[in-house]
């Protein structure tokens, strides 16, 4: 599987943008998919993860409320919808994807990665 993020950019505080993660090669509907983050200096951090039903969606507590993850099987594709940003969600983005997600907050539980996307917020 390989994965593609787009959608990032510059938004002032409290403006939104829409983040995509289009998969290719396989089919993406077997998967768990998720976004996470990194900042500069931090270490990459969990945001959102939806699993392959759709039924069943994951947010930090940071981003809950504002955030919301979805996804398109027959365009297999994932999006994060994200409003009311801070700055403190500037980051490099990436989505992910797995099979056997246990644990939906570990990076080392998904298999395929896309490359990051960057979000900047001014304020």
């Amino acid at each position: 599987v390989q994965l593609q993020a787009s959608g990032g950019g510059l938004v002032q505080a409290g403006g939104s943008l829409r983040l995509s993660c289009a998969a290719s090669g396989r089919t993406f509907s077997n998967y768990v998919a998720a976004w996470l983050r990194q900042a500069p200096g931090k270490e990459r951090e969990f945001v959102a993860a939806i699993t392959w039903s759709n039924t069943s969606t994951y947010y930090a507590d940071s981003v809950k409320g504002r955030f919301t993850i979805s996804r398109d099987n027959a365009k297999n594709t994932v999006y994060l919808q994200m409003n009311s940003l801070k700055p403190e969600d500037a980051a490099v983005y990436s989505c992910a994807a797995g099979v056997r997600v246990r644990t939906v907050t570990i990076s080392n539980q998904y298999d395929y990665w896309g490359q990051g996307t960057l979000v900047t917020v001014s304020s």
